[in-house]
């Protein structure tokens, strides 16, 4: 019974004590560990709180995009700028305005049926898309008017957009030229134009 005990206490010992080989693997993996102690922002973990640093301009621009964007083609006065805009998040988002360097005065508008005539207006409280939905801008609907051109656009003009987000975020895109020959709408009486 003595030689059973002694022999069970040496094997146990054995199979629970760190060999010569395996010791300095774990000082090794110990001293990894301690490197990467999450203290820069390269490596913490995604979270809300750690992806959280510029809400505004990266989650919410991230989930909304622009998609088949053109704008009409025009030598001077006014045009106006149609696509998509896809909101893949949970909630709705609002565009609340937009620039362009085609042009110093940028409007969100609607065509809006006034007395039996197509009339165009300034949509207040902006453009707001729906959760997970799609938002289309298009002629004699929702699109963004450019009041005043700073030069002509061309059909084939790569003409940079941005858009203000309701809440703070930006979301930019390019619209190509396209010549077209509809969307004359008329203005509504008292909307400043």
């Amino acid at each position: 019974m003595h030689g059973f005990r002694h022999t069970f206490r040496h094997t146990f010992r054995s199979a629970f004590r760190p060999t010569t080989a395996a010791a300095p693997l774990a000082a090794a993996c110990l001293a990894l560990a301690g490197c990467g102690g999450g203290d820069s922002a390269a490596d913490a973990p995604s979270s809300p709180a750690a992806s959280s640093a510029s809400p505004a301009s990266s989650g919410r621009a991230a989930a909304l995009t622009v998609q088949d964007a053109w704008v009409k083609a025009a030598d001077k006065g006014m045009t106006a700028a149609f696509g998509v805009l896809v909101n893949t998040t949970g909630s709705a988002i609002t565009v609340a305005s937009a620039v362009t360097p085609a042009s110093p005065k940028v409007e969100l508008h609607e065509v809006a049926d006034s007395g039996g005539e197509a009339k165009m207006r300034p949509v207040q409280g902006g453009f707001t898309v729906p959760a997970g939905g799609r938002l289309e801008l298009k002629p004699g609907g929702y699109h963004i008017m450019l009041m005043d051109l700073a030069k002509p656009i061309r059909p084939g003009d790569q003409v940079a957009f941005t858009l203000a987000l309701a809440g703070g975020g930006t979301v930019e895109f390019t619209a190509v030229g396209k010549s077209f020959q509809g969307g004359n709408e008329n203005y509504e009486p008292g909307a400043g134009h």
